[in-house]
């Protein structure tokens, strides 16, 4: 009897799910400085200013799109969001669902192994992470993996992280290896920064997909496509016209969004023939990163697992900012501010085409129950006594889970192999017999939920 490699996984996690160990207590009200230490308010904005470098760009050029205005104020390398602050948990501008709840990042490490076991179990695994954040996540996962060794005996395993951030791998390292990292001493090294997980793993940073090594992958992409810049567009009775950003005329300090009069290269291709929509967002950095993935997953097999806030080809205006877990006005104070956009899983489908196989988008409500959520809840309460770490995991699980929260904004998309959804045929000439049927992808089945 064939057995689904999921359902071998689930079984071999029996004892992370039923095991007697106490919870970790990391909502965001336990986990700063307890998981990784570092945990710092943003910094004060630097001499060099964002705003006198953008206006003064505008000045030289005229309008800038909002993908350049979104790229400068996120990843400038003086004075960029993502590079000079930590920005992450209780006193930064925003929480990630591993901040939460560390069953989040469980669920997806056994999605993990079972993706490797449903590829056949190959003899290396890479886990690679985008924007791995304070690095709780990869932390939760290498958990489960040192849990489940005996699942993945006999495969090389090694971790990759994508990260621009060098304050932010500062965080990770000391999260995933404590002391047991190095910054790189040659340029030319694709790796920056390397070392040693606290369960002996290798662990590598990197500041670009292509410079991952080859083989075998499970890319991981949480909260990484919103943040990724966007073109904006709106529809006109003369076409499309692209929205720019612009100094405000009655105040030099200040900005503004405009809309052009005439079409930009932008507007003329990357909007697609039937779109219905009046507004629309388009982020061409993410369909370059998703293809990149394809032609991974295609050439040296793997799979994508991509969630982060979005929707599937129906919403027009979601460019926002976030400053201490409350929105903010995108145009002000540009570099004091998280800036986001919800991502388009329709348009990474289609920009994905027929490399690979695409299960999703499917809510986080969904996902996480399929992998089992409420299993997990239970027996973490079960071996817990204390009332606050008790009411902390049951908040945590209802932010995630709860659809007026985050458990129907936030979607999950996987890339897959095509081999991995295709029907196996045995036999020879036109008696050719059809094998079992393909085996379900964790986390993507129907469910229907109460």
């Amino acid at each position: 009897m064939r057995v689904c490699p999921t359902v071998c996984a689930l079984r071999s996690a029996r004892s992370l799910l039923s095991g007697s160990a106490a919870p970790r207590c990391d909502l965001w009200r336990l986990h700063l400085n307890k998981t990784c230490p570092y945990s710092t308010s943003n910094e004060q904005a630097p001499q060099y200013s964002m705003l006198r470098h953008l206006t003064s760009k505008i000045k030289a050029t005229g309008p800038i799109s909002v993908a350049e205005y979104m790229r400068e104020v996120l990843t400038n390398p003086v004075s960029g969001y993502y590079v000079r602050n930590d920005m992450l948990g209780a006193e930064g501008d925003f929480i990630t669902s591993p901040e939460i709840s560390q069953i989040f990042g469980e669920l997806l490490g056994i999605w993990c192994i079972s993706e490797w076991m449903a590829a056949g179990r190959p003899k290396t695994l890479q886990l690679v992470e985008f924007g791995p954040g304070r690095g709780s996540l990869a932390s939760d996962i290498l958990r489960v993996f040192s849990q489940l060794k005996t699942v993945l005996s006999g495969a090389e395993v090694s971790v990759h992280l994508v990260e621009v951030s060098p304050k932010l791998s500062q965080v990770q390292a000391q999260c995933l290896t404590g002391d047991q990292s190095q910054v790189a001493t040659s340029e030319d090294d694709p790796a920056y920064r390397s070392g040693i997980t606290s369960n002996g793993l290798p662990i590598s940073w990197y500041r670009t997909i292509s410079d991952v090594p080859k083989g075998f992958s499970i890319f991981l992409a949480h909260e990484f496509f919103d943040a990724l810049p966007i073109h904006k567009f709106q529809k006109t009775e003369k076409g499309w016209r692209e929205v720019m950003v612009d100094i405000d005329p009655d105040a030099v300090d200040k900005l503004r969004f405009v809309l052009l009069p005439s079409p930009t290269l932008a507007s003329a291709a990357l909007i697609q023939a039937n779109e219905k929509r009046q507004h629309v967002e388009v982020c061409p950095d993410g369909g370059i990163v998703v293809q990149h993935l394809a032609n991974r997953i295609a050439e040296q097999g793997g799979a994508a697992l991509i969630a982060d806030y979005g929707h599937d080809g129906t919403k027009t205006d979601t460019f926002r900012g976030f400053r201490g877990h409350k929105l903010h006005d995108v145009l002000a104070d540009p570099g004091a501010a998280d800036l986001t956009a919800d991502v388009d899983f329709s348009y990474l489908r289609q920009v994905a085409g027929n490399m690979v196989a695409c299960k999703g988008p499917v809510s986080q409500r969904v996902f996480l129950k399929n992998m089992g959520i409420d299993t997990r809840l239970q027996v973490l309460l079960r071996n817990c006594t204390d009332p606050s770490t008790r009411a902390q995991l049951i908040q945590g699980y209802d932010m995630l889970v709860n659809p007026q929260k985050m458990g129907e904004r936030f979607q999950f998309l996987t890339l897959l192999h095509h081999r991995r959804l295709a029907t196996p045929e045995e036999g020879e000439g036109m008696k050719r017999r059809r094998g079992p049927a393909p085996l379900p992808v964790a986390g993507f089945s129907e469910l229907r939920l109460k």
